[in-house]
């Protein structure tokens, strides 16, 4: 669990500060148009300020940590479960949070860290650690929430490779593709053997004595026969 705190101000939105056309007045005053919902309550609309947004989501954390957000006074309790973006701008434009429920288990994506890549065995002979992962889908009580999972591949050699259920979870914490009937219990990281062959530096410098008279002469030949012809 970790020790970040996240807290978001946010503004109620009346009926008549909804729809496309209410959002893009919004993202002019600088505010991300924004809704909580779950948590057997309606949903609520709100609007965040674009800059404290923004500050947030530049911490990793902010994704897989349960924040509290005051609409007006009133806190709520609630994870990220959706951002949407500006296609080429990158800024935020829309953010979906559910509110958190004590005693229920929410799912969220948590991110995979890969820790001891360069002490690792297979890596100091030339191999390449493949990551085929970047978070992995969890189950758990927001109180057990973990800010992301460590793979410690210090120990890898070539040939070697991690699977889900090879990663230590924290108490409490299961992996949600693994609880499923048909779950696979796919590959996370690999060690790979070096895909680099090594050249002969001395292989393109022969000397013309040493190429048999026959080779030599092709060129000449050819052009001979061309006239020929």
């Amino acid at each position: 669990m970790s020790n970040n705190h996240f807290e978001l101000n946010a503004t109620d939105r009346s009926a008549d500060l909804q729809g496309k056309g209410a959002s893009r007045r919004l993202r002019k005053q600088n505010l991300v148009p924004a809704i909580i919902y779950g948590g057997n309550a309606e949903p609520t609309a709100i609007s965040i300020k674009l800059n404290e947004l923004v500050k947030s989501l530049e911490f990793e954390a902010f994704f897989s940590h349960v924040l509290t957000i005051n609409v007006d006074g009133e806190e709520h309790q609630a994870v990220i479960k959706d951002l949407q973006r500006h296609p080429a701008k990158g800024f935020p434009m829309h953010a979906d949070f559910q509110r958190i429920v004590k005693g229920q288990k929410i799912h969220m994506n948590v991110p995979v860290h890969f820790s001891g890549r360069e002490e690792a065995p297979g890596t100091a002979a030339g191999g390449v650690l493949s990551t085929l992962v970047s978070d992995i889908e969890v189950i758990c009580l927001p109180s057990q929430l973990p800010e992301y999972l460590d793979v410690d591949v210090s120990g890898m050699e070539i040939g070697d490779l991690f699977r889900l259920s090879d990663i230590k979870l924290p108490e409490g914490v299961v992996i949600h593709e693994l609880e499923l009937e048909d779950g696979h219990d796919r590959t996370i990281v690999n060690m790979q053997p070096p895909t680099v062959e090594e050249v002969d530096e001395d292989a393109d410098d022969v000397d013309a004595d040493e190429v048999p008279a026959t080779e030599q002469n092709d060129g000449a030949d050819a052009e001979e026969g061309k006239d020929d012809e």
